[in-house]
């Protein structure tokens, strides 16, 4: 199938789905922008209802478009299958090539760049990042927030570290997908993740990678986004084509690969990214398997903790339950308290955003109290721009699941 005709098919089959809604505003209900301010008429109004009376060839001009969020609650939660949030974020991108995109959202949108432009001068660049005036003049200047939650570089990369690992000689392997986030600001993150899953006795392969296009997509730059998705593809797809899992530590990274940029950017006909869709697992999701199958070295140690874990939006976008909850739960000594609040609201990039942070604090806010009121030692989360959002907000340290195995595992 050509490129074109794969594109047709799968607006097409987004569009069909808009004859399933029956305005029944469930996906109003549970979404959580349009509940704390009036700039976003919610998910039914500028998905359903407004695609039926889009023109593709016309211009856009919906601009509380942009206040949407992309959390995917609204398809999650539809009854009938609506693929709403799909719709809002080709809707959105439709915008943004009419209104164009703001240098913010361009810089925003390119992680990989940000991490080695900052990494060989980490110490400058945070010290830049977290200096008052400096922010401020940001805010100003390009538009991101002064309070807004950025991460510490590490000034050292996962990358860096894997070459120089000795990888476990095992049969049993997997690749490891660590995302932007791992290499360039919690590369501690990617090596507890090997430790890990070489203590259950599997070698871990770590190819070379960039960015999964991601931020790309949420901010409308979907050509770029096309071309940083097929390259990340490319180099993960001998691994899957091998018949060798692939695993990530970035629960919103993993969707990406899965599912995303298969509907979303209609990435259905690229070879490579369709082999990786069906090898690639989120962390928690593939531990548990490890674990229903015996494979998964269980000999935790107590930990004497309260913890709240938040399971983020994307993480419940897979489908696959909480595996988190389920993995913590072997854990002696440990009270994982569950949140149910929906929504941390920093949605990747956008709770970075001058006009979108108070939104955002907003939408977490329930969370936020939560975490306070449940007296915990930490937090703990799936997603790694809602770790920073939580730990902003709350001041409490917010960990990866696998952070906690790893400790109960006498790894630490």
């Amino acid at each position: 199938m050509a490129a074109h005709d794969g594109d047709v098919l799968g607006t097409l089959l987004m569009r069909e789905s808009l004859d399933h809604c029956v305005k029944c505003t469930i996906c109003e209900t549970f979404c959580p922008v349009s509940n704390v301010t009036p700039l976003f008429p919610g998910p039914k109004y500028v998905g359903p209802q407004a695609e039926r009376f889009r023109v593709g060839d016309e211009p856009s001009a919906d601009a509380s478009l942009d206040y949407c969020s992309g959390c995917g609650i609204c398809t999650q939660v539809c009854p009938q299958g609506v693929h709403i949030a799909e719709i809002n974020t080709q809707a959105r991108a439709h915008l943004k090539a009419t209104n164009g995109v703001p240098l913010r959202d361009r810089i925003l949108a390119r992680p990989t760049l940000a991490g080695r432009l900052g990494t060989p001068v980490a110490p400058v660049a945070n010290w830049t990042l977290r200096n008052r005036a400096l922010r401020r003049l940001a805010e100003q200047t390009i538009g991101i927030h002064h309070r807004a939650p950025m991460p510490r570089f590490a000034g050292r990369t996962f990358q860096r570290w894997a070459r120089r690992h000795t990888a476990l000689a095992s049969e049993r392997r997997v690749a490891f997908f660590h995302g932007c986030g791992t290499n360039y600001y919690e590369p501690r993150l990617g090596e507890m993740t090997v430790a890990l899953l070489e203590h259950s006795g599997i070698g871990v392969d770590v190819p070379k990678q960039d960015c999964c296009g991601l931020p790309l997509q949420s901010n409308g730059l979907f050509d770029d986004a096309r071309a940083y998705v097929h390259r990340l593809a490319e180099r993960l797809a001998p691994h899957a084509r091998a018949g060798v899992d692939i695993v990530g530590t970035s629960t919103s990274c993993t969707l990406m690969l899965k599912r995303e940029a298969l509907e979303i950017l209609e990435l259905g006909d690229d070879p490579a990214l369709r082999a990786v869709s069906e090898r690639v697992f989120d962390i928690c999701e593939y531990l548990l398997a490890l674990h229903e199958r015996g494979e998964l070295n269980t000999d935790f140690q107590p930990l004497a903790e309260t913890v709240t874990y938040h399971a983020p939006c994307q993480q419940q976008g897979h489908g696959i339950g909480k595996p988190a909850m389920e993995l913590m739960a072997l854990i002696p000594e440990l009270e994982v308290i569950e949140s149910d609040a929906t929504c941390c609201g920093v949605a990747g990039t956008y709770g970075l955003k001058r006009e979108k942070y108070d939104i955002a604090m907003d939408v977490g806010a329930g969370l936020f109290r939560q975490v306070a009121d449940n007296g915990s030692d930490r937090a703990v989360c799936d997603s790694e721009t809602c770790r920073w959002q939580i730990e902003h907000a709350t001041g409490v340290k917010t960990v990866h699941p696998v952070e906690m195995l790893h400790r109960a595992s006498g790894l630490a």
